[in-house]
């Protein structure tokens, strides 16, 4: 069980970022911790890139700079593929073809129109929530960056349960599709939620149940998100990862910043 636990946390890290890490195993059942794990690589992706925002923040720059550098450090962190596999679903998507036609231009390595401006709001919806946030106060921006990078990464792992089938027979998708069983992705869940209302509670007031609410709303987006695209592309791809990791993120930033 160790030597699996640590070939998950390879498994995780060594697919989900840039840091400098083996994958030693590539199977499904490494797939499975892998994805059970990522929330952890979502942990550390968010406390990265609360780091510089923090700084810049305490350093008297302004929120909306801190708020630029928490939303460029992810993108760094994992080489863009999220942000490509957005913009690559979003292209599949907005083309209203049969789905092996929207798989073949989601291959494609140019972006369309759909792509290009899903991209633009998203951001532009991170960087200005992010903005609010550390406009409150720096320990409410560095929360909400590591609680919406670690809700993103506890979207793949609910991907990632049986019944969510693979658009394809390769890549990303289909190593780990239908690995996680529904038990295993319902614990994790109820962790991540738990340590997001734990990390609001420490912000006062009602930050507990803001942040659990938060989570459940990005966990609720990108379960939509993912039906649609199983009843559109008929499975999951790497693709569709990364845009459900895009689109928890962005909702959780979001609700954070309402009410």
């Amino acid at each position: 069980m160790t030597s699996l636990n640590s070939h998950g946390i390879r498994f995780a890290f060594g697919t989900l970022t840039v840091l400098p890490v083996r994958v030693t195993r590539w199977d499904r059942t490494a797939a499975r911790a892998g994805m059970l794990c990522a929330p952890l690589a979502g942990l550390v992706v968010g406390l990265l890139a609360a780091v510089p925002g923090v700084l810049l923040l305490l350093l008297g720059s302004g929120p909306l700079l801190a708020a630029v550098a928490s939303a460029a450090v992810p993108a760094v962190l994992t080489r863009g593929l999220h942000l490509d596999g957005l913009a690559d679903t979003a292209d599949g998507l907005g083309s209203g073809r049969p789905a092996v036609d929207a798989l073949r231009i989601m291959k494609q390595s140019d972006i369309g129109p759909f792509g290009v401006i899903t991209l633009l709001f998203v951001l532009l919806a991170q960087v200005a929530a992010l903005h609010q946030l550390y406009g409150r106060g720096w320990a409410y921006g560095a929360v909400a960056a590591a609680v919406a990078a670690v809700t993103a990464r506890l979207a793949l792992t609910l991907a990632s349960r049986r019944g969510v089938p693979p658009a394809r027979p390769e890549g990303l998708g289909a190593a780990v599709a239908g690995t996680v069983t529904v038990r295993g992705a319902m614990a994790a869940g109820v962790v991540v939620v738990a340590g997001c209302a734990g990390a609001g509670a420490l912000l006062g007031g009602y930050g507990a149940l803001r942040h659990a609410l938060a989570a459940l709303v990005a966990l609720g987006a990108a379960q939509l998100l993912l039906r649609h695209c199983v009843r559109r592309f008929g499975g999951v791809t790497g693709d569709v990862f990364g845009a459900l990791a895009e689109t928890a993120a962005t909702a959780a930033l979001v609700a954070l910043t309402i009410g």
